[in-house]
């Protein structure tokens, strides 16, 4: 158990409010329905927090900042470019995308320059802007079918503004998982993982991710000095995999947004995959509420 006088990292997860944020943008596979359960689930100690499957930061965002070291990753270079962009200078990117249409003609033009891998031969901030076109025109945020749907990018604007300011600090790097995972493990470190879910690799533009893959970040993160936790799809592939010594698998369920239009209430089965006792924080939380702390109805933390 961890010194409770040293106060900065003790329980960071569960400081909601204004420091909480929304992610500048949406991804596939995106954690904005788990994020809370995610959070929850955190290491009650640790300095370093690293994820090695950015995307679109959900549950990075919806962390408050604190004391701790953080990297944010991907191997995506389309996506850590406008991560990048974002934080250096959110108002190029803003004047780049001042003037960009809700037009399938213009998503259709960048989709096809992003087939064919022409995005990383423009410079920084054009490729950043056009890539986040490609993002938020797209049905689901698949890169390649239009969305036909209304939105004016000027809005995403305060979003761009306030993900700069939080990454200030953040190290963004564009590596493979597993030499990140070496780069970074410490017996201080949290990695967060959300990798692409099995069966559904091929959702994910620009990178590969096969069986091997899944195999890979099993052994990668059972080897680390430090503390894991890992998203995934529930299925017996993944129970396989990761049925190792010393590893929790706990099985939860979310509403599967993409079905409620045919399947309403239809349920999602997922997993949290760690290499420690995930209800650690919670029971200590509880246990500090006798005496500090008031709950809402929802068991969160009031402070």
């Amino acid at each position: 158990m961890p010194d409770v006088g040293r106060t900065t990292f003790l329980f960071p997860a569960f400081r909601h409010g204004k420091e909480s944020m929304n992610s500048f943008m949406s991804w596939v596979g995106g954690k904005k329905a788990l994020r809370d359960a995610v959070l929850a689930r955190f290491p009650p100690y640790y300095e370093r927090y690293i994820e090695p499957f950015g995307g679109a930061g959900w549950v990075f965002f919806h962390k408050p900042p604190g004391n701790d070291f953080e990297v944010y990753n991907d191997y995506n270079s389309n996506l850590v470019n406008l991560y990048r962009c974002v934080r250096k200078n959110p108002n190029k990117l803003k004047y780049k995308l001042r003037h960009v249409l809700n037009s399938r003609e213009d998503f259709d033009y960048i989709a096809l320059l992003h087939k064919r891998q022409i995005l990383p031969r423009l410079r920084d901030y054009d490729r950043a802007a056009k890539f986040y076109q490609l993002i938020r025109y797209s049905y689901a945020s698949g890169l390649d079918s239009f969305g036909s749907q209304p939105h004016s990018i000027w809005s995403d604007f305060p979003l761009i503004d306030q993900a700069s300011a939080r990454l200030q600090k953040v190290v963004v790097e564009n590596k493979d998982f597993e030499k990140l995972i070496r780069q970074y493990d410490r017996p201080v470190s949290f990695f967060y993982c959300d990798p692409p879910y099995f069966n559904t690799e091929s959702y994910y533009k620009d990178v590969g991710f096969t069986r091997d893959d899944h195999l890979r970040l099993m052994r990668a993160l059972t080897s680390i000095k430090g503390f894991f936790l890992v998203s995934y799809n529930d299925c017996p592939e993944i129970r396989e995999i990761w049925d190792q010594p010393g590893i929790q698998i706990e099985a939860i369920e979310r509403i599967n947004n993409l079905a409620q239009r045919y399947d309403s209430g239809c349920m999602y089965s997922e997993v949290f995959i760690s290499n420690y006792d995930t209800s650690e924080r919670r029971n200590m939380v509880r246990q500090l509420s006798m005496f500090d702390y008031d709950f809402n109805n929802n068991g969160r933390l009031i402070i």
